[in-house]
C-alpha cells in the first residue's frame, strides 16, 4: 500500500489546496493530510480540520499543533515520530518540499509550484476574502461571506426589507423559520379548534432550524447573506411569550454569526396579516432588542448595529447605505 503525505496550514483551505490534495490522492492508496495550526491564527484549527474533512472525505486528515520553527529537519523528525513510519511520497507546492521529503527517505512530487493551474494563495484570501470567494469550497465560503441580520418587533418591515436588500445586492435571503413553523401549525387546525400556543421545546427547534438554514444559504450567496431574524433573536421571541430567557435557546443564539444587525423600529403602522398578535408590545420588543444588541456589541465590537427608522423608502435607503459602509470598510 502506497502512503502519501501532505502537510500545510490550510489557512484557509482553498482551491489550490484542493488541487494539491486531489492530485496526490489519485497517486496513492492512502493519503494523510496533516494540518498544522497555531493559536495566533484567526481561523481555528478545529474549523479548518472540519472543512478539510468535508472537502476530502477519502483522506485521513490530522490536526497537530504548529509549535516548531520553519526548519525541515525539525518537521521531518516530528512527522516520522507522529506517523510512526515514513510516507512513501510527499506532495507539496513549496520549495521546502524536496528537502523535507528526502530527510524522511520519501519521494517528493511537486504540484503546481508556480500556481499557474490555480492562481491563488491563503494570503490573498485573508487580505480580501470577498474578492476570492470563487476560489473557496462552499463550506469555507460560508464562513467568509458577510451576514446581515434584520431584527425587530412584529410588522416593522423586516421581511420586505430583507427581500429588497437581497434583490439590490443580487444575492439571497433567509426567511424567518418561526413564521413558517407557526403557519404550518395553524394550517393543521380544524375549523372548530382555537389558535394553538407555544411550547418551550418549539423554540429550541426553531433556533436550531434557523441556524441550520442560515449556514446552508451562506454556502451559495453572493458575498452577503440577508437574514430575516436569526437564532440570536429567537431568544428574545422566547422571552416575549414566556417572560424569561431559555438557556438552550440563548446558547444556540450565541453561535450566530452576524456582521451587521439592522434593527427595524416600530414607527410604521401595524399591519394585521391574520397571524400577528404583538401590536401591544412592539415598543417593549424593540427596547429589548436594543438592550440585547447593545450588550452584544460591548462583548464583540466588530458587530455593527444600525437602527432603521422612517418610511419604507427611508428604511431601504438607510439599510443599503449601511451595507455599503460595511463593505467599504473591508476593501
Amino acid at each position: 500500500m502506497t502512503l502519501g503525505f501532505v502537510v500545510g496550514k490550510f489557512y484557509p483551505p482553498h482551491r489550490g489546496h484542493k488541487y494539491l490534495i486531489d492530485s496526490a490522492r489519485k497517486e496513492v492508496d492512502k493519503l494523510i493530510v496533516m494540518l498544522a495550526a497555531h493559536p495566533s491564527q484567526t481561523i481555528s484549527g478545529e474549523m479548518r480540520y472540519a472543512w478539510l474533512r468535508e472537502i476530502h472525505p477519502d483522506c485521513d486528515v490530522r490536526l497537530v499543533a504548529d509549535e516548531l520553527e520553519d526548519d525541515s529537519q525539525q518537521w521531518a523528525d516530528f512527522t516520522l515520530k507522529y506517523l510512526g513510519q515514513a510516507p512513501d511520497v510527499v506532495f507539496s507546492s513549496e520549495d521546502y518540499g524536496p528537502v523535507y521529503a528526502s530527510l524522511m527517505g520519501a519521494r517528493h512530487v511537486m504540484v503546481d509550484q508556480l500556481r499557474t493551474t490555480v492562481p491563488i494563495s491563503g494570503t490573498q484570501i485573508r487580505a480580501n476574502p470577498l474578492l476570492y470567494l470563487d476560489h473557496l469550497e462552499p463550506c469555507v465560503r460560508a464562513w467568509f461571506v458577510k451576514r446581515v441580520v434584520l431584527v425587530g418587533a412584529e410588522s416593522t418591515g423586516k421581511t420586505t426589507l430583507a427581500q429588497k436588500l437581497a434583490d439590490h445586492f443580487q444575492t439571497v435571503w433567509v426567511p424567518e423559520y418561526g413564521r413558517e413553523h407557526w403557519e404550518e401549525k395553524v394550517s393543521r387546525l380544524t375549523s372548530s379548534e382555537s389558535s394553538p400556543g407555544w411550547s418551550r421545546e418549539e423554540f429550541i427547534h426553531i433556533a436550531q432550524e434557523q441556524q441550520l438554514r442560515e449556514d446552508l444559504w451562506a454556502r451559495q450567496c453572493n458575498r452577503i447573506l440577508f437574514c430575516d431574524t436569526n437564532a440570536f433573536a429567537t431568544g428574545t421571541w422566547y422571552e416575549r411569550y414566556f417572560q424569561a430567557r431559555h438557556p438552550v435557546v440563548d446558547s444556540i443564539g450565541q453561535q450566530s454569526k452576524a456582521d451587521l444587525y439592522l434593527l427595524t423600529a416600530p414607527d410604521v403602522p401595524f399591519v394585521q396579516d391574520g397571524f400577528r398578535d404583538g401590536q401591544h408590545i412592539r415598543n417593549w420588543m424593540h427596547d429589548r432588542f436594543v438592550e440585547r444588541l447593545t450588550n452584544l456589541s460591548q462583548r464583540d465590537p466588530t458587530v455593527r448595529i444600525v437602527q432603521i427608522h422612517g418610511s419604507y423608502e427611508q428604511r431601504l435607503a438607510t439599510a443599503i447605505a449601511s451595507v455599503n459602509r460595511m463593505l467599504g470598510s473591508l476593501q
